[in-house]
């Protein structure tokens, strides 16, 4: 039985980050539409942020499109693969380093911003990570982030598991344990986060078929990482099946398929004296009866003749 902590295989991902990042300039379309969306929330705020960190950083999508957007006047880029690592550094120019999302490397309240595009999905511990976070910003520092969420893929995931019963006589785990929206802004409260805000967004990418898709998260690294996974390969013949299932089910007239990821937001703030709280429960200045009336004198909608 595996750690119940350990629900992804980490060094996994590190190497399949490592080749993801040979050919990074194929597949990354994904994290560069989420990069931009990103940048784009970071522009709607006023706040001036000079010293941030890229968590995560893929290829470097998130530093080249957010350039000195947010008053940011150094960013440092990391990834827990050495490969994207240098392929980010080349493209970016920017310190870069290696680091693990799991065990952040800085020091308390050192600085004004945390971004992570599309990482954060493969933690294991991802309360504690956010706690790590909210730690080492300082006070009134942004976390903007966003990651996979709960529906991203379902119905791939759905054609392989029938595919693999049918094929190969059983199934093997292959549904990640995502966090969904109404989850998030809870841990973000758990650890520390004051104003959280979370929403997400659907992105739909059009196919020609499931075979592609899966070729596709191949070379993103981006394939099933859950660590009691089968470590066998999978049959071609199951692939083949489950590619037929997919068309079968959610394919259009012409032959090609849409593919929804299902994209996280994440914004929050270390907490400060400067923002605006609740007032105390019993401190209202206006009565409720007086702004909606006695409601003692409309009739009961209850009570029907």
């Amino acid at each position: 039985m595996a750690d119940p902590i350990t629900v992804f295989d980490r060094h996994i991902l590190k190497l399949r980050r490592d080749r993801a990042a040979k050919r990074a300039s194929e597949f990354n379309f994904l994290f560069t539409e989420t990069a931009e969306r990103l940048a784009d929330r970071l522009d709607d705020t006023t706040r001036k942020f000079p010293l941030a960190v890229d968590l995560g950083c893929h290829n470097g999508e998130l530093g080249q499109i957010i350039g000195a957007r947010g008053g940011i006047e150094t960013l440092h880029q990391c990834d827990i693969s050495y490969g994207y690592a240098q392929s980010a550094k080349m493209r970016n120019e920017r310190t870069t380093f290696v680091a693990d999302e799991e065990f952040l490397p800085f020091g308390d309240g050192s600085l004004d911003l945390i971004l992570s595009n599309l990482s954060l999905h493969w933690v294991n511990d991802l309360p504690g990570m956010l706690l790590q976070a909210r730690r080492a910003l300082k006070p009134d520092g942004l976390f903007l982030a966003c990651l996979l969420g709960g529906d991203t893929l379902r119905d791939l995931r759905e054609a392989l598991m029938t595919a693999e019963a049918e094929e190969e006589g059983g199934v093997s785990p292959r549904v990640s344990p995502f966090v969904d929206v109404r989850d998030a802004g809870s841990l973000l409260q758990r650890s520390g986060f004051a104003l959280p805000v979370v929403d997400s967004d659907d992105i739909t990418i059009d196919y020609p078929d499931a075979l592609k898709l899966m070729r596709d998260l191949s070379g993103m690294g981006e394939s099933n990482l859950v660590a009691i996974r089968s470590k066998k390969f999978t049959k071609r013949s199951t692939l083949a099946r489950a590619a037929a299932i997919y068309h079968e089910r959610h394919g259009r007239p012409d032959g090609r398929v849409h593919v929804k990821f299902q994209v996280i937001y994440l914004t929050a703030w270390a907490p400060d004296e400067s923002q605006p709280k609740p007032l105390r429960r019993g401190t209202g200045q206006v009565s409720l009866v007086d702004f909606l009336g006695d409601v003692s004198d409309k009739p009961d909608p209850a009570k029907r003749n």
